[in-house]
């Protein structure tokens, strides 16, 4: 059994950095300092395959209570996934099928586990329980929520007024999402900003059932690459914790100097005071912002590959995206044909992932053969023996050879 860890100052940080809001500060503080072995949900649903950095600024505050001895659970929403979470939309959600959840959830684990001790955490799935409700259980469930607490939501308010289709599904959403609490008996729920209703249904909740109330901890939403909107996969502005060091560390030296320090807060593993020390050089403008993106990737990298790869990814983008060189060492490909389309060739060395995404990219000037820019999406490419490289954007490099 891990000893629980009850230093103020590491509390203090628990409960301050990359923090929103506390609900109930005290309470969770006292809970906390006494010793007890907490128990932590986190909850996600399954909508998509890939966790990005903005997921691991939670993954990180639950990491934290790992640390502090405390007992994590890692719920997966395999039962609210068919929903979706309405949060923030103003339409329905498509509903997600068994399959699709089933191949979204399979590396979600895996991928928790770049950042936490996956042996020592608690994974459930909430069909373990919302799939077997009776009917009479559910009516007991709906008769602890009223219809007015439900829908002072502003995002259902609002499409409560503009006439816009609200399905009761996407109505129970943040009751199932409570009731999961109830049947975890969660000590703390932590989740992003957005999540702050649903989570404080948890607590409603948990008082109806007679339990002690959740404390919870909601953080910020990490912006994406380009700043403004939040990280997220459907913008295309996201760094995903699966990336291949060398295009880690590449995106992150293309986010916004504006968003520098926020990374820094949100995403690095630095102490405190050093990050202060960091916001203050970018503020006094006596440092390039170049140099800190550079610490700043090399520090995120070296969390999910390592010190090594983190090094290798800083060289490669110095000799690739700085000096403009060829590296040393790329995928080759070999082709049993000598003339090819250049928006097929794009597809068969898996340099995009559909031919209208490859027309896109040469279109937009972001596709380089034998170091010539290609604009022309009906170029015919001559394969050579000896090889050709192609060349996607600043950083992607393959090599193709004719037989």
């Amino acid at each position: 059994m891990s000893k629980i860890i009850t230093d103020k100052n590491k509390i203090e940080e628990v409960l301050t950095r990359g923090v929103e809001e506390v609900l109930v500060r005290d309470s969770l503080k006292k809970k906390l300092l006494s010793g007890e072995k907490l128990r932590i949900k986190f909850g996600i649903d399954p909508t998509g395959s890939v966790l990005h950095l903005g997921h691991a600024v939670v993954l990180r505050k639950l990491k934290e209570f790992q640390d502090l001895g405390h007992q994590v659970i890692f719920l997966i929403g395999d039962f609210t996934a068919r929903i979706g979470d309405p949060t923030g939309r103003s339409s329905e959600r498509k509903s997600l099928t068994d399959k699709e959840i089933k191949d979204n959830m399979k590396t979600y684990v895996k991928q928790a586990g770049l950042l936490l001790d996956m042996k020592k955490i608690a994974v459930r799935h909430n069909s373990a329980w919302l799939s077997k409700l009776s009917f009479q259980k559910l009516i007991e469930l709906t008769s602890k929520v009223t219809y007015a607490q439900v829908a002072q939501r502003a995002d259902f308010k609002e499409r409560i007024k503009n006439d816009i289709n609200l399905s009761l599904q996407e109505f129970m959403y943040p009751v199932m999402q409570g009731y999961d609490s109830v049947e975890l008996k969660a000590d703390v729920e932590i989740g992003g900003r957005d999540q702050k209703f649903n989570l404080l249904m948890g607590r409603q909740l948990q008082k109806k059932y007679k339990q002690l109330e959740q404390d919870i901890i909601t953080c910020p939403l990490l912006e994406g690459v380009y700043g403004k909107d939040k990280m997220s996969k459907s913008l295309n502005n996201y760094i995903a914790l699966t990336e291949k060091a060398e295009n880690m560390y590449g995106k992150i030296m293309s986010i916004v100097d504006e968003m520098i320090g926020r990374y820094f807060e949100l995403c690095a593993f630095l102490p405190t005071a050093e990050i202060n020390e960091i916001k203050k050089q970018l503020k006094d403008g006596k440092v390039n912002p170049r140099d800190l993106k550079m610490k700043l990737a090399f520090e995120i990298t070296k969390i999910y590959h390592g010190e090594k790869k983190a090094r290798e990814a800083e060289e490669y983008f110095i000799k690739t995206v700085q000096k403009k060189e060829t590296p040393d060492s790329i995928t080759n490909y070999e082709l049993r044909i000598t003339n090819i389309n250049i928006v097929d060739l794009l597809v068969d060395v898996k340099m995009a992932a559909s031919k209208s995404e490859a027309r896109r990219l040469i279109e937009q000037g972001g596709i380089k053969v034998g170091g010539e820019v290609i604009k022309d999406v009906n170029k015919e490419i001559n394969i050579i023996k000896e090889g050709i490289v192609i060349q996607r954007g600043k950083r992607q490099f393959v090599k193709v050879i004719g037989n």
